[in-house]
């Protein structure tokens, strides 16, 4: 099976209008490890996860099938980017203490995946699942985006949408699961973020490629500036969900 590359097309505004990941998340896997010498980020997109790795760790390995993705990835002189899929690396056994995959796992084939985490991990090495799901804002906002991600977008999401909708439960995860906490992702965003970051979505990809034209059209963007003034802020919040677990 072929790798999905759903998001080399819009690279840029990824770069730009993805969300990035609090500290607690980082505090919560690096409570796990004792050692701090090696990470991978698969999937790594634009390197969010493997530049904030970089600041902990020695040396920072991050994968995307994407060339578009790794040239628009922040640059930092231990991160070593490499061009390859999730499910073959080219890399060592027991070469890592720790492997991240952060809102890509569900696009791989997961069993192939898993494999080649067995092998690279070292004893007692760490990988950590993570995803996010639909943001939330206000109870003026909330019915519009909801409506916009089930009838409009719904049709167009790829099946894999599923495993977000269901924080990862529906993923298999075959390693010495640790608990975790409730986490979320708070930010303060204008209505012109927030629609170039619904632009970031598959789902509307997707759309636009079937019908040729822009589902968030003057009648979704009136209902949103009824109640979003052009220079206001919202407060936006995430779920974020992970998957932390030992190597067996």
């Amino acid at each position: 099976m072929e790798p999905k590359d759903k998001f080399s097309n819009q690279s840029k505004l990824y770069a730009t209008y993805r969300p990035n990941y609090p500290d607690k998340l980082f505090n919560t896997i690096y409570q796990q490890l004792n050692c701090f010498t090696t990470a991978l980020d698969v999937a790594t997109g634009n390197g969010q996860i493997a530049s904030v790795l970089a600041n902990k760790f020695e040396k920072v390995y991050a994968t995307d099938i994407s060339e578009n993705q790794l040239t628009n990835a922040i640059k930092k002189n231990n991160i070593i980017y490499k061009k390859e899929a999730a499910e073959n690396f080219s890399f060592p056994d027991k070469s890592f203490d720790l492997i991240t995959v952060a809102q890509a796992i569900h696009w791989f084939d997961i069993e192939r995946f898993y494999t080649e985490v067995e092998r690279t991990l070292k004893p007692n090495g760490i990988i950590c699942v993570i995803g996010y799901g639909l943001l939330q804002i206000d109870e003026f906002i909330n019915p519009i985006l909801n409506h916009f991600y089930t009838n409009v977008i719904g049709p167009y999401w790829d099946k894999e949408r599923k495993h977000i909708d269901t924080a990862y439960q529906s993923i298999p995860f075959p390693f010495n699961l640790i608990p975790s906490p409730q986490l979320f992702m708070e930010y303060e965003w204008t209505l012109e973020h927030f629609i170039k970051y619904l632009e970031t979505w598959s789902g509307y990809q997707n759309f636009i490629q079937v019908n040729n034209y822009n589902p968030i059209g003057c009648s979704m963007l009136q209902d949103l500036q009824e109640y979003w003034n052009k220079d206001e802020t919202k407060k936006i919040k995430f779920p974020l969900f992970i998957k932390l677990g030992r190597k067996i």
